[in-house]
């Protein structure tokens, strides 16, 4: 019995909420004609070099305006991604720095469908006192049901709500019906007015075709570098593992068999324990050779799949490390390294830099995407830009189209997730 109440009141502050939003959307209506009829006059000015001087601070006022409206549809529900091109790097800082900078804004098309949205917006962001007007309505109603109707009625006058003169208790009653009627639109319409003018946002604002094109052939351009400098820097770690460890242990098992050769008619004693040194370097090398392809691509991942992976790591360290995944199946290879060594990574960062004591691992997919979490109980503060092997996982990730978010406050938790796109490779049930 109590649930539509809850509900009620949920509703009943989304509206709120809601016609906040839509007031301040049609202020800002207000400032894009501002907006637009400077911002016009100063691209005419380009023309003979003047508007150059303005143009870059016009630009990020409008980009700003831009993006409060697209974070305001985004809460409607209606997500808009920022078209923009990349702003070119080096821009000198003279005068011709500032030219590029304004050949680049003018010569990218979102430019001037900010401006088309800004002239537009002066008359649709206006909608967005349609839920206070309405909510006013209902107010009056609500008060003159209260009996403020009586100090108009005094005068001579009945105050008129909607089709009903306001001059007795009865008219003062049915005025309360309409408000009610009033305030039920107003509950239902409010969020309806928002993901309509949302809508119009992401029409105007969200990126074209052809900007989403550019886009991702950047996007890929960059992947694809990131991807070859991760190959690159695992080849070299390799190069490197095996100069130092098994290629040096197999180099000293050769001189020790040498020394075995030569010592084997006059001393054998000697010459057996030799043999005892090049068994133990043999085995040394092939440890380390072991260590090495697990380094590269572990055989419990190979061979039972990501899910027993992650509960291998979770067992290998020292941490009290709670691994929970939910995956019906197998996934690709790389997919699953990629994974793997992120997990392996951000648990080895939990030790070494945020002194925790406890990780929680999950990882499950949902619509072709794989998500994993890692929660730790740290000091918290990790931040990419920092270092700790978090931008080369990131890196790793972007090479599959994976996204990488933080969230460390001073002091903790850290909460890192990961998602990848992904699809099942095999019906092989691994959960837990």
């Amino acid at each position: 019995m109590k649930t539509v109440p809850v509900a009620w009141r949920g509703r009943l502050r989304g509206a709120a909420l809601d016609t906040l939003v839509g007031v301040a959307t049609a202020t800002g209506a207000l400032l894009s004609v501002v907006l637009f009829v400077t911002t016009t006059y100063f691209v005419i000015l380009c023309l003979i070099g003047i508007g150059f001087l303005a143009l870059p601070y016009l630009t990020r006022a409008v980009r700003w305006l831009c993006d409060l409206n697209r974070r305001a549809a985004a809460r409607s529900g209606v997500p808009v991604e920022r078209p923009y091109r990349p702003e070119p790097q080096e821009i000198e800082r003279d005068i011709v720095g500032w030219t590029r900078r304004c050949k680049w804004i003018l010569a990218d098309p979102a430019t001037w469908r900010d401006l088309l949205w800004l002239l537009l917006n002066t008359v649709v962001g206006l909608t967005g006192f349609l839920p206070a007007a309405l909510l006013y309505y209902a107010g009056e109603g609500l008060f003159l049901a209260c009996g403020l109707w009586r100090p108009v009625a005094d005068g001579g006058t009945g105050r008129w709500y909607a089709f009903v003169t306001v001059g007795s208790w009865p008219a003062a009653f049915a005025a309360g019906l309409l408000a009610l009627v009033v305030l039920t639109g107003w509950l239902l319409l409010t969020p309806l007015v928002l993901k309509g003018y949302a809508y119009f946002v992401r029409f105007l604002l969200g990126p074209t075709r052809g900007s989403r094109l550019a886009s991702r052939v950047r996007h890929l351009s960059e992947t694809r570098s990131g991807a070859l400098d991760i190959q690159a820097a695992e080849l070299r770690r390799i190069e490197r593992d095996l100069h130092d460890g098994a290629q040096a242990r197999l180099v000293s098992l050769g001189l020790q068999l040498g020394a075995v050769d030569r010592k084997l008619g006059q001393d054998p004693e000697e010459a057996r324990r030799l043999l005892r040194q090049a068994r133990s370097s043999s085995v040394a090398a092939l440890r380390e050779l072991r260590d090495l392809v697990h380094g590269i691509h572990p055989p419990v991942l190979a061979e039972r799949g990501l899910a027993d992976a992650l509960r291998a790591l979770g067992l290998a360290s020292p941490l009290e490390v709670t691994v929970v995944v939910d995956l019906p199946g197998r996934l690709p290879d790389p997919v699953e390294s990629a994974v793997y060594f992120a997990v392996s990574e951000l648990l080895t960062n939990a030790l070494k830099h945020a002194d925790a004591q406890r990780v929680e691992v999950v990882a499950w997919r949902a619509d072709d995407t794989l998500h994993a979490r890692v929660t730790d109980d740290g000091r918290g503060g990790a931040d990419v830009s920092a270092g700790s092997g978090l931008e080369g996982i990131r890196r790793r990730l972007a090479s599959f189209d994976g996204v990488l978010e933080i969230n460390s406050p001073p002091g903790g938790p850290t909460v890192i997730k990961l998602e990848l796109p992904c699809a099942l490779s095999s019906p092989k049930t691994s959960s837990s």
